[in-house]
């Protein structure tokens, strides 16, 4: 029914009580106060695990990534969230790692950087590195940061979902899928606001 009333044409098309943006405002708001876990964005029901990081890091970066450019980062990260609701947490991780990727080649094709259409996390974080999308100020701070980048998003894809499991079946946690949307959305809200920083 949400998606229904959440057209571009909204406000012009139907006569209630309250208007659709005020209907939707009032979902979350009930959602919230009963403690149902869920909010209502960009289209689709989303599980909210932290009301602090949802509102911090996830409701920003739906935002951001609501730029045409960033769409197909978009899509992957929303199919991370709905893996995520249904319970299907190696699909979770597969996704958030895609929707890592695609934010930094995203990024690379707005600035006019190269890079291989094949290019892995590591090779996109050290183009990005290379190319100051970190300011140089932070240089102390960068090889941390550098370490931080590299082992957070893929290291826990690659480990729980990204090769093959083997002769024994791989379970992934609920609460290793939570922790990786929610490390996927800060590091993908920092590197696009970095990539807005750029001169």
């Amino acid at each position: 029914m949400f998606n229904f009333i959440n057209n571009p044409n909204r406000e012009d098309i139907y006569c209630m009580e309250i208007s659709p943006t005020e209907a939707i405002e009032e979902l979350n708001i009930r959602f919230n106060e009963h403690g149902v876990g869920y909010q209502y964005e960009s289209d689709e029901i989303i599980r909210v695990d932290s009301q602090i990081i949802h509102a911090e890091a996830v409701k920003p970066v739906l935002l951001l990534l609501s730029d045409t450019r960033f769409k197909g980062a978009n899509e992957e990260f929303l199919k991370a969230y709905e893996h995520y609701r249904y319970g299907r947490y190696k699909e979770c991780l597969v996704e958030c790692l895609k929707a890592f990727e695609s934010t930094m080649k995203t990024i690379c094709d707005i600035q006019g950087w190269t890079y291989q259409p094949g290019d892995t996390a590591k090779n996109l974080i050290n183009l990005c590195f290379q190319n100051n999308l970190i300011p140089t100020y932070l240089q102390t701070q960068v090889t941390s940061l550098k370490s931080s980048l590299e082992s957070g998003v893929p290291t826990m894809r690659n480990k729980n979902a990204g090769h093959g499991q083997g002769s024994q079946p791989l379970t992934v946690p609920q609460h290793f899928a939570a922790y990786q949307l929610h490390m996927t959305a800060s590091t993908i809200l920092f590197l696009l606001e970095a990539e807005k920083a750029l001169p």
